[in-house]
């Protein structure tokens, strides 16, 4: 597998995302049509810039051999990130039926997926 086109994917996902988050954190929460509290957008400010180290730490790697025993603390952490991820954003599709959502968690599935193929099969050098 390519983990070199999977890295720089998930990291560009995960960049605009922390982006998006630490910039305009009021506008999310307004465009969800949350219920806020003085702290949600600060909230929502600290959880971009999480994405936004991890898109960096996925950016950097992208040039590393990655899978099986190969930087393998890179590989479960996205594998994890993206799992349970996908779970939360499908469980909270049911109950609020966004089409947004949906997005999102049909993105965090597949990247979930090849992650998964990549944290149990051994590497292949091009």
């Amino acid at each position: 597998m390519n983990t070199k086109l999977l890295m720089t994917v998930s990291a560009l996902v995960m960049g605009i995302t922390g982006i998006i988050l630490s910039f305009l954190p009021h506008e999310v929460l307004q465009y969800f049509n949350a219920t806020t509290t003085v702290s949600d957008p600060l909230i929502l400010q600290i959880l971009g810039a999480l994405y936004f180290a991890f898109a960096m730490v996925n950016w950097t790697a992208k040039a590393n051999l990655i899978g099986g025993i190969y930087a393998r603390p890179i590989a479960i952490g996205n594998l994890t990130h993206f799992m349970v991820g996908s779970l939360a954003l499908i469980k909270n599709y049911f109950s609020q039926h966004d089409v947004t959502i949906l997005m999102f968690a049909f993105i965090y599935v597949i990247l979930a997926v090849l992650y998964s193929i990549v944290f149990f099969r051994h590497p292949v050098k091009s």
